[in-house]
């Protein structure tokens, strides 16, 4: 079995055995070095987005002192949700290793798949103007700064 796979799985369990959440464990590797991990954390933080995967991507941009993973893979025990993709994608991640699809953890009682499917429309614009003028301030700030 691949050694970070098999890390990813342990991770899931030390978070299953803790009771931490479900059975979601994940690893971030640069260079063939772990350089993040973490385990679902949604039942010990009361906070639905400590999945596996935000967890390991927290923990690598915290170890790496950077919010750009260019370069890195991750393992993880099952697909990733919307949510852990998107940020995965945020995170510049170039790989991703899955154990479990979406049918799978269905199975076992999450449900991923509605996440896949048209939302039903849940947000209005609002104060757009507003809004613009933050945007505004920020590219002002941006420029400044240089970042």
């Amino acid at each position: 079995m691949d050694k970070f796979m098999e890390t990813a799985i342990d991770e899931a369990r030390t978070g299953i055995n803790a009771g931490h959440g479900g059975p979601f464990g994940c690893v971030i590797v640069r260079d063939g070095k772990i350089v993040g991990r973490g385990h679902n954390e949604v039942v010990k933080r009361h906070d639905p987005t400590c999945h596996g995967e935000v967890m390991a991507i927290r923990d690598a941009c915290k170890n790496l002192g950077t919010h750009d993973l260019k370069g890195c893979e991750l393992y993880t025990t099952a697909e990733p949700c919307p949510m852990c993709a998107g940020a995965i994608m945020w995170a510049n991640i170039k790989k991703v290793y899955y154990g479990c699809n979406i049918n799978d953890t269905d199975r076992i009682g999450f449900r991923d798949k509605v996440f896949y499917e048209a939302p039903e429309d849940i947000s209005e614009e609002l104060h757009r103007e507003e809004c613009l003028e933050v945007f505004a301030e920020y590219q002002a700030l941006r420029h400044k700064k240089n970042y």
